[in-house]
């Protein structure tokens, strides 16, 4: 794990050391990528959606709160609020497409590999590879996971309890 520069800073009732932003970008950068590839399936909007994520992480830098969470939790939160907003619009956008060209749309392909586990994992649902990305992938705690997604923490604990099992079972029936 990367060493996180700090500041001394102090708010009202709190003094901590907070790291900087240009430590915590560098050391959350790939995690926060990764998740966005989880999420969306396509390296190249990922980077997109990373970038507009860091960029809004340093628009709000001054109102993160480390009693509040982790810098990495805290900007999942930020990567996934940009990924439904660029869903939203990808939606907007195909139904207009769609309209315009009479029923012709461009079905968005994913760059995930062809292995079992990808193959997998495609199958899951939305939220359920986002559970999975969270926990597993950026080994986020229940809690800061559940924060992310904005559900419980036991809601979050049952979501990836069973998406996991439902992994097992797929990855089972592809080596019989």
């Amino acid at each position: 794990m990367k060493a996180v520069n700090a500041v001394t800073t102090s708010w009202p009732g709190l003094h901590v050391d907070r790291p900087t932003f240009a430590a915590v970008a560098e050391a959350e950068l790939d995690a926060v990528h990764r998740y966005l590839v989880f999420l969306t399936g396509n390296r190249a909007v990922a980077e997109d959606l990373t970038g507009e994520t860091f960029e809004k992480a340093f628009r709000s830098w001054g109102r993160f709160n480390p009693r509040r969470g982790t810098p990495r939790a805290w900007l999942c939160r930020i990567a996934r609020s940009v990924a439904l907003d660029h869903f939203r619009a990808e939606e907007r956008r195909r139904r207009r497409e769609e309209r315009y060209a009479r029923g012709a749309h461009e079905v968005r392909e994913t760059e995930l590999g062809s292995s079992a586990l990808e193959a997998a994992l495609a199958r899951l649902s939305p939220a359920e590879r986002e559970v999975v990305a969270l926990r597993v992938l950026l080994d986020l705690d229940g809690p800061a996971a559940a924060r992310v997604l904005g559900i419980s923490p036991s809601a979050c604990s049952t979501r990836l309890s069973r998406a996991l099992k439902r992994l097992e079972e797929m990855m089972r029936d592809a080596r019989d």
